[in-house]
C-alpha cells in the first residue's frame, strides 16, 4: 500500500516528526552545508528537507509520485510541486545539479529504473541524497510512522543498487535511534538518545542518508566472447586409378 500525501504531511506536523526532521535535516547540511546557485529536484515527499537544503539554491522543485498525491509547496508564492511518474521525470536529460529521494525507494516498485531515471536527469558529476529505511532498524519494524512502509533496505542492498546505477557513495550517516513512539518522554531525550547511537555505532538506526556522486563515465560492462568453431570436413586428396589407353586394333596383312 502506497503512503498517502495526507499522511505524510500529518506525520511531519507531529512531535515525533519534528524529531525526524531534524535529525535526518542535520544530516542532510552535513553533506550539503551550501546549494548556492545549484538546481535542486526532491522526489518523493522531501519537502520538509528541501525547505532546509533549497534556501540559497538557484532553483527547488518537488516531484511527488502519483500513487501518493500532490501538495502545494512552498506555501507562500508560486508552486513548485508537482505530480509525476518517479520512472518518468518530465526533465531534460543533464538537466539537474542536485537531487533529494526521501520517501521514493522504498516505495517504487522498480528501485533500479528510479535510481537509473536520476541519474538521467542529473548533470554529470552531479549529487544526490537518499533517505531509506534500514532494515535492521526498529522504525522499519513498526508500521506507525512512514519509514514502517515500503521496502527497507541493508547497506549492502544499498551500495549494489547505487553502483547498479552508475552512483557512487561518497557519504553515509545512520539516524533516528530514538524509538518511533509518540512518547514525550522519548521526545524529549531525542538528542540523548541519537548521540549514544551515534558514539556507539549502533547498527540499529532508524534510517539510512547517503551522500552520493553520478559518475562521469558509464563503465562498459565486460562479458565473455564465446568462440564458435565451425567444423568442416577436409577433403583429402584420395588416390584414383588411371584408365589405360586402349591399344589400336592389328593391322591387317597385306599381299
Amino acid at each position: 500500500m502506497s503512503l498517502d500525501v495526507v499522511d505524510l504531511r500529518s506525520f511531519y506536523a507531529s512531535p515525533l516528526g519534528h524529531v525526524a526532521r531534524r535529525f535526518i535535516g542535520r544530516a542532510m547540511l552535513r553533506f550539503w552545508p551550501d546549494c548556492a546557485r545549484q538546481r535542486v529536484l526532491g522526489l518523493g515527499f522531501s519537502t520538509p528537507y528541501l525547505s532546509v537544503l533549497g534556501m540559497e539554491a538557484e532553483r527547488s522543485i518537488a516531484f511527488m509520485p502519483a500513487a501518493q498525491g500532490v501538495v502545494n509547496w512552498p506555501s507562500p508564492g508560486l508552486s513548485a510541486s508537482a505530480l509525476v511518474e518517479p520512472t518518468l521525470l518530465p526533465l531534460p536529460t543533464a538537466s539537474i545539479d542536485r537531487a533529494v529521494l526521501v520517501h521514493a525507494l522504498e516505495e517504487t516498485e522498480s528501485p533500479d529504473d528510479l535510481l537509473e531515471e536520476v541519474s538521467r536527469v542529473l548533470n554529470p558529476g552531479g549529487r544526490m541524497i537518499l533517505v531509506v529505511p534500514n532494515r535492521r532498524g526498529l522504525w522499519a519494524r513498526m508500521d506507525g510512522t512512514p519509514f514502517g512502509q515500503g521496502r527497507p533496505f541493508s547497506r549492502r542492498q544499498l551500495t549494489s543498487l547505487l553502483r547498479g546505477a552508475e552512483f557512487s557513495p561518497e557519504h553515509w550517516a545512520e539516524v533516528l535511534y530514538v524509538p518511533p513512539l509518540q512518547r514525550q518522554l522519548l521526545m524529549q531525550s531525542a538528542g540523548l538518545w541519537e548521540q549514544i547511537g551515534t558514539h556507539l555505532s549502533m547498527p540499529f538506526a532508524g534510517v539510512h542518508v547517503i551522500d552520493a556522486t553520478k559518475q562521469f563515465y558509464r563503465r562498459a560492462p565486460l562479458r565473455a566472447t564465446r568462440r564458435s568453431f565451425a567444423f568442416r570436413p577436409v577433403l583429402l586428396p584420395q588416390p584414383a586409378p588411371t584408365p589405360r589407353l586402349a591399344e589400336p586394333p592389328p593391322s591387317p596383312p597385306t599381299g
